[in-house]
Order: structure tokens, then C-alpha cells, then sequence
């Protein structure tokens, strides 16, 4: 027990020596918490559209009026002709054209159905479904206002869903603002903790290499077991630090709701951590250089993230993707805290996961100290 613990020592006398590794450990998860969390949003801010009113009527005017009156979108210009209006939107000054045909109004005035075309510039897809779906959304309260039938078609004419005269009533459960940080924030916090955990463990054993001390310890007495014990615990206590700090600053910064248990989430958390850092002490032990050890690990993180469920649920992802994330951590860790956090989980929602990453755990930890040779060359 005493060798561990001169072992620590030496190892937190080590991480607080580095000037340069500290900003890493404390400073940079804050930071990017607080970028993350405002720039990685689906959400519509404001999006510039062109008007080609044909009908130049109270009826038309008043559509538009809507479409700017809900903070979406701004009306940046209006022409008389399509083309004219198309060419704008190659150009990518706006991100949508609406055609307001001619008789529009004597249409509505009539009960018969009319059209609008919406010609939405799709290079960002999911930009492109947010606008369809909120103007469909604010065409649909004007249908039903006008008590008229408005069909939304695409630049070839192709019909969109029809806007029929249905009320609908929407209960949003654990998100009721539709918030997109409180969707957000728990995932982001997991990427932090992760990227802390293997990046900084990833590159531990490599950097002892480097600079000569490895041999040092190797004619030690001391066992495998032990120096990775000593390698593993400080970097678990920071990245369970910088947890409870990015917790702290979800729930007072971003008011994100604790709707669960924070026991349950530190402990999931804690396995978690060694489940990462296992996988970055095996990373330390393949490599020879902190720069093959950094590559390594940002191309495993890159992939777990993108992969994660993060900016894309996994329900939306081909069948093969979806298979790929069973054996992603970081995708079940970011579930866990999404349900404990928002939806109040509790162990039995949450055990069947937690058993898969401390498998993952314990066998990556195994295979790490392993591969670790009291021996050079």
C-alpha cells in the first residue's frame, strides 16, 4: 500500500509541475463546455428568405408577416421574378425562396385549395428539414385561421404534405421548452471528460519514455498491478473533478435540470473513467512517441463521437452504424446521463448499460496491464 502511495505522490507531484498540462486539465473542459454548448445546436436561429408575391394582396402580406413575425426568419429580399429570385439563392444570400402565386387570396376567399412553392437551398439537409418543417408549421396556422387547404410544393412543382385543417395539442415531456442546451450540455459534458481521461492517460506511459524515467522504474520492485494503479487514480480523481465542475456549471450556467440521482451518475461516471483510461494506457503501451499516442487517441474519440448519438441519434443511423455503437462507450455514457439527468433514471433503466461498460472495463484493464513489459527494447 505504501509503494502506491509514494506512487501517486510522485505522479500528482508530476501533473502539477507540468505549467502546461494544467490549462488542459482545468481550464480548456470549461471553455469548450461554454462554446459547445451555444455553437453544437440544430436549432433555426434566423434564416434569410426571398419573396416572389405574385398576388400582391392583404392575404399574401399577411403570410409573410407571419413567416417574420415568429423570429425565424428575415424577408431579405422580394422579387417579381422566380429567376431572378433563384439566382439569389445559388448565391447562398438566402436560404429559401417562397412563391406566392397569383389569386392567392381569392383562393382562400373561395375555400378552394391553393399552393406555395418553396424552393429551400438543401446543401445542409437538416437546415433545409427545419425550415420545411417550420414554415409547414406557421402555413398550417394560416390555413387553419383562413379555413383553407394551402399545399406546399417543391421547385419542380413535386407536392409537399398537404396542409389540412387538423388541431393538433403537443405535451413535451422531460424538455418541455424544447431546449436544445438541456439536450445538448449532459453530451458534451461526456465528451470532455473523455477526451481529459484519454488523451491524458494516453500519452502518461509514452511521456515517462520519453524523457528517461521508465527505466527508473522498471528496476523497481514494484509490479505491473501497482505502477498502473499509480498511473491510473490521479488523471480518474481530475477527470472526476472536472466532471463535478462541468455539473456544477450545467446546472447553475445552464440551469439544466438534476432530475436523478448525482450518486448514480458519479458512480457510473467513476467506471467510466476507468473504462476510457484503461483504453488510454493500452494506447501508451502500443506507442512509442506522445505525438503516435495523441494521433491514436483523437482518431478513436473522433469516432466515438460522431458516433456517439451526440449531434445524431443512433435510431437515425444505418443498421451497420448502429450495430458499430454497441461497442461504443461513449454512446452508452451519454444515454445514461441524458436519462438520469432529464428523465430522473434510476438503476433498473440504467443497469443493463452500466454492465456493459464495466465489462469493457475490466477487460480492457486487464489486456492494458498485460501489455505493459518491465523491460525496454
Amino acid at each position: 500500500m505504501r509503494i502506491i502511495q509514494f506512487l501517486l505522490q510522485k505522479e500528482f507531484l508530476q501533473i502539477f509541475r507540468n505549467k502546461a498540462m494544467l490549462p488542459i486539465i482545468f481550464v480548456i473542459p470549461v471553455v469548450q463546455l461554454l462554446v459547445l454548448s451555444f455553437a453544437a445546436t440544430y436549432e433555426l436561429k434566423e434564416a434569410d428568405f426571398a419573396l416572389v408575391d405574385r398576388d400582391q394582396s392583404m392575404a399574401s402580406r399577411e403570410l409573410v408577416s407571419k413567416l417574420q413575425a415568429t423570429g425565424y426568419f428575415t424577408l431579405q429580399s422580394e422579387f417579381t421574378s422566380g429567376d431572378e429570385a433563384l439566382i439569389h439563392l445559388e448565391k447562398g444570400e438566402v436560404a429559401f425562396v417562397v412563391q406566392i402565386p397569383k389569386n392567392f387570396q381569392q383562393s382562400l376567399s373561395s375555400k378552394t385549395a391553393t399552393s406555395i412553392q418553396l424552393v429551400i437551398d438543401a446543401v445542409d439537409g437538416s437546415l433545409a428539414n427545419l425550415i420545411n418543417s417550420y414554415v409547414n408549421s406557421i402555413v398550417q396556422d394560416f390555413s387553419v385561421e383562413k379555413s383553407a387547404v394551402i399545399d406546399l410544393t417543391g421547385p419542380q412543382n413535386i407536392p409537399l404534405p398537404i396542409i389540412k385543417k387538423i388541431s393538433t395539442q403537443a405535451i413535451n415531456w422531460y424538455n418541455p421548452n424544447l431546449d436544445y442546451i438541456t439536450y445538448m450540455v449532459p453530451g458534451i459534458l461526456v465528451v470532455l471528460v473523455s477526451m481529459i481521461g484519454l488523451f491524458l492517460s494516453g500519452m502518461n506511459i509514452v511521456r515517462e519514455r520519453e524523457i528517461g524515467t521508465i527505466e527508473q522504474l522498471n528496476v523497481t520492485p514494484i509490479t505491473k498491478f501497482q505502477f498502473m494503479i499509480g498511473k491510473l487514480v490521479p488523471f480518474w480523481v481530475i477527470g472526476m473533478f472536472d466532471l463535478l465542475l462541468g455539473l456544477t456549471l450545467a446546472r447553475f450556467g445552464f440551469q439544466i435540470p438534476f432530475l436523478g440521482s448525482l450518486t448514480t451518475i458519479l458512480i457510473i461516471a467513476g467506471i467510466y473513467l476507468v473504462l476510457i483510461q484503461a483504453l488510454g494506457l493500452f494506447i501508451s503501451t502500443i506507442t512509442e512517441t506522445q505525438q503516435q499516442a495523441m494521433f491514436i487517441a483523437w482518431f478513436i474519440m473522433v469516432v466515438f463521437i460522431l458516433m456517439g448519438g451526440l449531434f445524431t441519434p443512433i435510431e437515425s443511423m444505418p443498421l451497420w452504424a448502429q450495430k458499430v455503437t454497441l461497442g461504443n462507450p461513449v454512446a452508452y455514457f451519454i444515454r445514461i446521463m441524458r436519462m438520469v439527468l432529464l428523465k430522473g433514471a434510476g438503476w433498473k433503466e440504467v443497469y443493463g448499460m452500466v454492465l456493459i461498460i464495466s465489462s469493457m472495463a475490466t477487460g480492457l484493464l486487464a489486456v492494458s496491464v498485460n501489455r505493459y513489459k518491465k523491460t525496454t527494447g
